[in-house]
């Protein structure tokens, strides 16, 4: 509690709860939205409005516009300077002495304080019309948590070239790009155009796009508009799928080698056409709006009209290769909504492959829930069976309308659902999700999506706006228009397709995982591994696999060397090196190096069951990945000064860049899981790869992981973790101090010597981040387990 706050909010409920209009703010010393409401209604009481509301509108601005400026020694109405100091009191700045009438020197330098912190020329305090509404609003001036200094150079930037004009408001500087950024952006750029500042409204209308159009930027290029497309570079950074050197750039007013290696990775992942490394207005486009230029090429479509054998045709002419149908609800005109009998033969013989949505209304927040999305995993299930779709594709549930920040932990809770009810039927088939940039981001995070096709198209939406495209995207919805094929009429909507996703499928009535080329590639290796007849064949098999990456010096310390005599038998007897596979169960791509070097470490060093310490095994897989984790959250310990913070949201999330990624997990667990399987219940790997990968087992992957491994224990990760990060063991010190410094920037603090309690915060992230996905996992397998039952009876 704050005792400044809380006395602005006794203040503020005595002085104005008998107003027309008021609402008390509660009395709890915690600064937030409810007292600047109150303090915002107190100052429209003191300006004459009638009833006051909850809302610093432009009625409230023009009067504060009306009553000029707010200066040293001003003293007009002494209320009005009590709620400029209460006000700067709950944005964390000093007000001053509240008993002065006057707007003294105290609050003054407090003001000037702030206006450097926003970008602002100092001005000895003066508190203008746009000052007092952002002392009375939530904007934070100095970095929070996830932001960078970076992105607040460019906010600050942004308010202090522009604040002044009309329709332009002093915006926040907390270092992250948001839906308020992404709006001063485009008012920024229509002014520089030369839109009239009363229509510079931040709509990417045609004059903007023209505008845009004729300033394109590359080589040579400086100035303004270079400066401007270079912040909006920046918003749009990290590209995950980027060479390292690529996924970040920086603000200035000169096109270089940095801004053009950018831009050709955002062209790439934003799947542009054609890659040229400008600032075309393709780019322009695409950096600033959720539909891009909507006349793009795309290979992509989704329709609620049946393809016919014309359509079907013409599509295929007209350059597209995928098409999104409805696995439900019927839809009037141009023939169901939903797949007719017969119409896949008639879209997969046109050349064209599909990827299939179910979306039952999706209008509204009140149809989302856990029980809504359960009965809809199951009922995609049991349509996608119908018509034989094959184990491992990608279903797409929708949320169609203009989902809110507020209204996100119900829509997680739905995909939660929805993944139960894909459980409850053997998870043959991925979620996936359908919605704003905003939606498919969130969902990813909180209920492991497996891919996004964005509702691009809606480029008004707020969940589009000030959010980038999310890193697993598969399909993004550009444009809705009328096709005229002969004498037929029907709706399509464009999707740009990006190469290397979700690519829909081609065939029905195919039994084989996913994985199946993993596995085939194992069963193969494992045979030769026999017929070699020297060594454990389950290690030469895990051995080959190390060749490449787990091989060197300190590998071989930590878990002993490689046969190389079996690495040329297997060659020269038609064994393969994967570079990846896909996961039947989350559709990640995995990668088989890391994993089966993981789990040699897991056979060979194996620790205790739910032991509170890590060894080599431990190294190899798991802590291995939470050292140079360690190293990442030092170098980025500027924006996330907790470890705690930097786990939840780094560490292992779909589509964040880090050294320990969801599929580093993935494999992680399936490493430890396989090499138990070997250990303990004395199958090879090649039937321990058919089980976890052919069956449901790895469908329940963290779960056992926590178990077997941590003895479902929080408790048990955080002291291993601990451990790991802090153990005297030389062998494991040795590959520690590497592996952070691998990741972290110089003059890191290595773990061992980090404060304690700040490094089991770390841990205790880490603990919860794999504790979170047990959980989930545990209770859609108990809820499998009863429909297996009720199946059974």
């Amino acid at each position: 509690m704050d005792e400044k706050v809380l006395a602005a909010q006794k203040w503020v409920n005595a002085t104005y709860s008998n107003v027309s209009g008021y609402v008390r703010c509660p009395e709890d010393g915690h600064t937030g939205w409810s007292v600047m409401y109150s303090l915002t209604m107190g100052l429209q009481r003191e300006l004459g409005i009638s009833p006051v509301v909850a809302n610093f509108g432009a009625g409230t601005l023009a009067k504060v516009v009306a009553l000029g400026n707010i200066g040293l020694g001003w003293q007009q109405n002494q209320n009005i300077v009590k709620i400029i100091r209460h006000g700067l009191f709950c944005k964390g700045y000093w007000g001053g002495d509240t008993g002065v009438a006057a707007f003294d020197a105290d609050a003054a330098a407090s003001v000037d304080l702030m206006k450097e912190n926003m970008g602002l020329a100092r001005d000895g305090g003066v508190v203008q019309a746009k000052v007092l509404k952002a002392i009375l609003n939530m904007d934070a001036y100095a970095v929070l948590s996830g932001g960078t200094d970076k992105v607040r150079s460019i906010q600050q930037w942004l308010n202090g070239r522009y604040w002044q004009k009309s329709t332009f408001s002093i915006g926040p500087t907390d270092g992250h790009y948001s839906r308020d950024v992404q709006q001063a952006l485009m008012k920024a750029i229509q002014l520089e155009i030369g839109i009239a500042e009363a229509d510079a409204t931040g709509n990417f209308g045609p004059t903007t796009q023209a505008g845009l159009k004729a300033h394109p930027v590359g080589s040579g290029s400086s100035g303004i508009f270079m400066q401007l497309f270079s912040a909006a570079c920046v918003f749009n950074e990290p590209i995950v799928s980027a060479p390292e050197d690529d996924q970040r750039t920086h603000f200035t007013s000169t096109w270089d080698s940095d801004i053009e290696g950018w831009v050709r990775g955002f062209q790439k992942f934003s799947a542009l056409s054609p890659v040229t490394a400008t600032g075309d207005y393709q780019t322009w486009a695409q950096l600033l709006v959720s539909m891009g230029d909507p006349d793009r090429p795309a290979t992509g479509s989704d329709t609620a009209y049946t393809i016919t054998p014309s359509r079907a045709a013409r599509m295929y002419a007209d350059g597209y290769r995928y098409v999104g149908r409805y696995l439900n609800e019927a839809s009037s005109g141009g023939g169901s909504k939903m797949l007719e009998e017969g119409e896949l033969a008639t879209i997969f013989g046109a050349g064209l492959r599909v990827f299939p949505i179910l979306q039952d209304n999706g209008r509204s927040l009140a149809e989302y829930n856990w029980d809504k999305g359960r009965y809809h995993g199951q009922w995609a299930h049991d349509q996608a069976m119908h018509f034989g779709f094959n184990r491992g594709t990608v279903i797409y549930f929708a949320v169609d309308y203009d989902a809110t920040v507020e209204d996100m932990p119900k829509i997680v809770e739905y995909f939660r659902g929805v993944t139960s009810g894909l459980v409850s039927k053997g998870k043959r088939y991925l979620p996936g999700v359908y919605g704003s940039r905003n939606v498919c981001g969130q969902v990813t995070q909180e209920a492991d999506a497996s891919y996004s096709f964005v509702s691009g198209m809606s480029w008004g939406f707020s969940g589009n706006l000030g959010i980038p495209l999310p890193a697993n995207w598969s399909f993004n919805q550009i444009k809705e228009y009328q096709v005229t094929n002969g004498s037929d009429v029907f709706l399509l909507d464009r999707d740009v397709h990006k190469p290397n996703s979700d690519s829909g499928q081609k065939t029905v009535n195919q039994s084989a995982s996913p994985a199946a080329d993993f596995i085939s590639n194992i069963d193969h290796l494992y045979e030769v591994a026999q017929n070699y007849g020297k060594g454990d064949p389950n290690r030469l098999v895990m051995d080959y696999y190390r060749q490449k990456k787990y091989a060197g010096a300190q590998w071989e310390a930590l878990i002993g060397g490689i046969d190389w005599s079996f690495i040329e038998y297997a060659n020269d007897h038609g064994a393969e090196l994967l570079d990846h596979f896909t996961d039947p169960f989350t559709g990640a791509d995995l990668g088989p190096q890391h994993l089966l070097a993981t789990a040699v470490g897991h056979l060979l060093k194996p620790n205790l069951s739910g032991a509170g310490t890590a060894n080599e095994g431990d190294v190899s897989g798991w802590a291995g990945d939470l050292m140079t984790f360690y190293g990442d959250w030092r170098r980025d310990s500027d924006s996330y000064a907790s470890g705690y913070t930097y786990c939840v949201e780094c560490l292992a999330q779909v589509g964040v860049s880090s050294s320990f990624g969801h599929e580093d997990l993935i494999e992680d667990a399936d490493g430890y899981l396989l090499a138990r399987q070997i250990r303990l219940n004395g199958m090879s790997i090649a039937d321990a790869v058919h089980v976890h990968y052919e069956a449901t087992y790895g469908a329940f992957r963290f779960g056992e992981y926590f178990t077997h491994r941590f003895n479902n224990s929080k408790d048990t990760v955080i002291d291993a973790a601990f451990d790991a990060l802090t153990t005297p063991n030389n062998l494991i010190a040795a590959g520690r101090a590497y592996l952070v410094l691998s990741t972290a920037k110089e003059g890191v603090v290595l773990p061992n010597l980090f404060p304690p309690d700040e490094l089991r915060e770390y841990c205790r992230g880490f603990a919860d981040v794999l504790a979170s996905r047990a959980d989930l996992e545990d209770r859609n397998r108990a809820k499998y387990l009863a429909n297996q039952k009720r199946s059974f009876r």
